[in-house]
């Protein structure tokens, strides 16, 4: 029976890792993904694979693509073409390590660890400004709909796709602002999360207005602050059944539709941007039966 990755849609969990991977050349790509996909049980552990995977098992994946380049986009949005993502999710540190332990070495025999972002969860689900995240995320049924592809046949039912952003607060920048300027960038007031009727147009919730779109652009968010030495931020994560819904409100955050930059790049600046093709399940086992022989 297909079913999905249930970590897509269950809350975000106390203590998580996000790990990218690149492709090594001459390498058995087969090989190493089946030795993964005994790991992955879509809960604690939830895989994606990108366009660079696909194109070397000379796959296909309808509507998996690279991250988007916006030629008027008037701010910096990096791209990364990345192999594997592969999100981990525990309750406990100690499992979150041991967990990147055997997925790293699973994967090493044709892929190399990019990166390893330490993620958690901050106070009832808040960036580390302080502002509440998801609050217009679809609930159950619709956010079924909004993440999980259906109606696609056998390998593609159950699947989703994810964009991901490692973005990195300038705190210099943050503290500077009063709190009527960071209301305005977020359009939410941080005192009690209500949504500001008379927020500039800049802000935030205006730029990504899911039902301000057409068609509507609903996507569903798992995102998690991280930090690492001295640096922090959010990591960024949108699930849907296609990357379009993604794809229009990062175009209108840039200024690529209209000029105006949404809010948050007055204080946070993504690092990096991928697209990554995240399979269903079947009898509790990853599907791969789309790219592998």
């Amino acid at each position: 029976m297909t079913q999905i990755q249930q970590g897509i849609l269950e809350p975000i969990p106390a203590h998580a890792n996000y790990l990218t991977f690149n492709l090594r050349t001459g390498t058995d790509v087969q090989k190493a993904l089946r030795s993964v996909a005994t790991l992955v049980d879509g809960n604690k552990v939830v895989i994606g694979i990108g366009l660079s995977t696909v194109t070397a098992l000379k796959k296909q994946v309808n509507n998996l693509r690279d991250f988007p380049v916006f030629p008027d986009s008037k701010v910096a949005l990096p791209v990364n073409k990345a192999a594997i993502w592969i999100w981990l999710r525990e309750s406990q540190r100690g499992d979150l390590v041991k967990q990147t332990q055997r997925v790293v070495a699973a994967l090493s025999g044709a892929f190399a660890l990019e990166s390893c972002v330490d993620a958690f969860k901050f106070d009832d689900g808040r960036d580390l400004t302080g502002y509440v995240d998801g609050t217009e995320n679809p609930q159950e049924e619709a956010a079924y709909n909004a993440a999980i592809v259906q109606h696609q046949g056998s390998g593609q039912d159950g699947a989703s796709f994810v964009a991901v952003q490692q973005w990195l607060h300038h705190w210099d920048q943050f503290k500077a602002m009063s709190t009527a300027q960071q209301d305005d960038a977020i359009g939410r007031r941080i005192s009690d999360n209500e949504e500001m009727e008379d927020a500039p147009e800049s802000a935030h919730v205006k730029r990504t207005a899911q039902e301000s779109f057409e068609p509507e652009a609903f996507i569903f968010r798992r995102s998690m602050p991280w930090s690492q030495v001295a640096q922090s931020g959010f990591y960024f994560v949108a699930f849907g059944r296609t990357l379009d819904a993604f794809e229009v409100q990062l175009k209108r955050m840039s200024g690529a539709d209209d000029g105006i930059v949404d809010g948050l790049f007055s204080f946070s600046q993504p690092q990096t941007g991928s697209y990554f093709w995240c399979p269903p399940m079947r009898d509790g086992v990853v599907d791969l039966s789309l790219i592998l022989n």
